[in-house]
């Protein structure tokens, strides 16, 4: 595999050298992803070259195509680009979900935050709750529990679709 590293172009070398370990974790996300789109043209411009070469060693040369030697060289460096598209791949994903992890604890923390920021009894415009009108808790046939219920089930259905 290193012999056909080392046959490629100059620039095919570079973008190859670009994904050792030590120099991608230099890499923020979005250079993470500019890196890993120019992977993927080089990786789909050789799968390509590959299956237009094993096509016409079928319909042109009796037969010659996918196990022709000239073909093999294409399919090596296919392979090479799908293997370091995959490493690409892979630290995107580890990038990704440290960003992911970090949104959330900053949302958690702010939510924590603004925790009593909800209406206040003294305030005209708020609402108090069904329970503070009369200052003790009401018995309930199951009506306030029921609205309650269905409300809830709703949300549910709701935040089920938004993760679609």
């Amino acid at each position: 595999m290193r012999a056909l590293i080392n046959s490629l172009p100059a620039e095919d070398q570079d973008l190859l050298r670009e994904i050792e370990t030590e120099r991608m974790a230099e890499l923020d996300e979005d250079a993470l992803l500019k890196l890993h789109k120019r992977v993927r043209r080089a990786r789909n411009k050789s799968v390509k070259n590959y299956r237009r070469q094993a096509a016409a060693g079928i319909e042109d040369h009796g037969g010659r195509g996918a196990g022709h030697p000239k073909n093999t060289r294409a399919r090596d460096r296919a392979e090479v680009y799908e293997d370091a598209l995959a490493q690409v791949s892979a630290r995107v994903e580890v990038l990704a979900r440290q960003a992911s992890a970090e949104l959330r604890a900053e949302r958690l923390a702010a939510a924590r935050q603004d925790r009593d920021s909800g209406p206040e009894l003294g305030r005209p415009d708020a609402a108090p709750a069904p329970e503070r009108i009369a200052g003790t808790a009401k018995k309930t046939t199951g009506g306030l529990k029921k609205d309650a219920s269905t409300r809830a089930e709703g949300a549910r259905r709701q935040a089920k679709r938004d993760t679609r």
